[in-house]
């Protein structure tokens, strides 16, 4: 074995790893946000999220074996249709990660600002009416530096440092289900029809999944495809990496949402409603409530290691794809640079170090932020189920190591789930998302100008379905049933009948409008050096 394998991430680490990046921030808040939107229904939230995620994630196994490289999810559509596709979606995929690395900040100092001992006091001034104040955005601030510190020597510093924390980030979470069942288990919180199962109705349900941080919760599967050429074996291994991951995540998160709603008192509901319990540290809030006040202690400083695993895993993932993105020569070239003697893009990072600074001075609060991440993250992810598809029509050749039975359905299924969880992320969010990704083309058209304008027309009608899609989802969200925000042109559950159909159209639309780029030769210069043998 050569030198450099003994660098490449194993199965186990790698499971270790996007764990690491899963079991964030999501487990202490989504669990309380989506009972607050949808009630005890909020359990169906989780699995409606699990399944979109898992639908999306399948797609990019086949195009994640078939071209393993590192920041590849920013890279994929580039591949299929050309520059211009590929730059809107590798700018809303990094708008999302660079969302991500503050959001877990943000879940930290939330949960210092409620510290109940004397000495803590201090910390109380971090958060108001659950917005972070500027003393808290200042150790906000520190939380981002120390995550991009722990990525800036090396893989391997990365991967024993995320491997230890993905243990702690696991037996807490168990360990809370277990002491909060134990000290107060109150079944019947479940309710005893539909109305009381489903307090708002049905709506709500799939509103959570995105409001909540639902979708952001599984987003991380991510990681194990911007990994792509650092992963050992990596024709087995990207799909079990995914696979293992998002069950065991999705496993807890639906045990941790049963465990949040059986553990309240049902004075409690019946005199707040779902919607009116308020709390800033859920769980811990709940530990000190059923008078478990060391699982409190040790609820408060796994809100430390949890969002700093997943922060340290997404400073390292954001790295990757915006050197993905100089790569595609739509921004300055000295960012892209790759440390020699480390092998990573340190330039890269320290720009994604600044950005994220900006991003959470704007948006300073936790659920905001999750929002903002699940739609732009389902944007880029649109592009994965077309471009998978539009490769076995352009490149029935090239070598796929990971072939997948039932792409030929589950890509526009996927398409249309992603669709609809944009949907659900409701008026107006839905359209400030769209906006911050449009505030890239400035940079995409100025280097398109340096270069002449060639392909620009050509690549202008490649990525045309995804321009039309996005103004549709627009109006969609504007003019859709008033339990998504919107004015009520189209009613529930019709507003999802006109999504499903014209999503469908899309989808197809957008297989059909694949081209060939200088891109594509790229593209199969890299397939090349993938061994479809068992790479032992």
């Amino acid at each position: 074995m050569d030198s450099k394998n003994t660098t490449k991430i194993g199965l186990f680490q790698l499971v270790m790893l996007t764990l690491g990046s899963l079991i964030g921030s999501g487990w202490l808040f989504g669990s309380w946000e989506a009972s607050k939107i949808a009630g005890p229904a909020s359990i169906i939230s989780w699995v409606i999220g699990g399944l979109v995620i898992g639908a999306v994630a399948y797609d990019y196994v086949e195009i994640g074996a078939m071209f393993p490289e590192a920041g590849g999810m920013s890279r994929y559509a580039q591949y299929s249709h050309g520059p211009l596709l590929g730059f809107i979606a590798s700018w809303a995929n990094w708008i999302s990660l660079i969302t991500l690395i503050p959001i877990e900040a943000v879940a930290a100092v939330q949960y210092m600002s409620t510290w109940p001992w004397s000495w803590a006091n201090w910390t109380h001034q971090f958060l108001t009416k659950g917005t972070i104040t500027t003393p808290g955005l200042m150790v906000v601030f520190l939380f981002i530096i120390v995550f991009t510190l722990l990525n800036f020597w090396s893989v391997k510093l990365l991967t024993s440092f995320t491997s230890l924390i993905s243990v702690l980030k696991i037996g807490v979470p168990l360990l809370t289900i277990i002491m909060l069942t134990v000290s107060g288990f109150y079944p019947e919180n479940y309710g005893h029809s539909i109305h009381e199962f489903m307090p708002y109705g049905s709506a709500p349900i799939f509103a959570a999944t995105s409001a909540a941080g639902i979708i952001f919760s599984f987003n991380a599967f991510q990681t194990v495809i911007n990994m792509g050429s650092e992963i050992k074996k990596s024709r087995k291994n990207i799909g079990r990496g995914i696979l293992i991951s998002l069950l065991i995540s999705g496993v807890l998160y639906v045990l941790l949402q049963s465990t949040f709603i059986t553990a309240l008192k049902p004075s409690m509901i019946a005199e707040h409603g779902w919607g009116g319990i308020d709390f800033n540290s859920p769980f811990a809030d709940l530990a000190i409530m059923l008078g478990i006040r060391w699982l409190s202690v040790l609820l408060y400083m796994d809100a430390f290691v949890s969002p700093v695993g997943t922060g340290v895993s997404f400073a390292a993932s954001t790295g990757r794809a915006l050197y993905a993105m100089e790569s595609n020569q739509h921004i300055p070239s000295f960012i892209g640079k790759i440390n020699q003697k480390y092998g990573i893009p340190r330039v890269a990072m320290l720009v994604n170090l600044v950005l994220s600074m900006v991003m959470v001075s704007i948006f300073r609060s936790w659920s905001t932020l999750a929002t903002v991440i699940s739609t732009s993250t389902l944007i880029a992810y649109l592009t994965g189920p077309v471009t998978a598809v539009a490769f076995r029509k352009m490149a029935p050749n090239f070598k796929r190591p990971v072939r997948l039975k039932n792409l030929g359905w589950m890509a526009p299924v996927s398409f249309v789930l992603a669709s609809l969880a944009v949907y659900w992320a409701m008026w107006p969010t839905t359209v400030e998302v769209i906006l911050v990704i449009l505030l890239g083309l400035p940079f995409y058209f100025y280097y398109e100008y340096r270069a002449g304008w060639v392909d620009t027309r050509k690549a202008f009608w490649s990525s045309m379905w995804m321009i039309v899609y996005l103004i549709f989802i627009s109006i969609m969200s504007y003019g859709g049933s008033h339990q998504f925000n919107g004015v009520n042109w189209i009613s529930y559950p019709y507003d999802f009948l006109v999504i499903i159909l014209a999503s469908l159209a899309f989808y197809y639309w957008g297989v059909k409008s694949a081209r060939i780029f200088p891109d594509f030769y790229q593209a199969k210069s890299l397939n090349d050096t993938v061994k479809v043998e068992d790479d032992d």
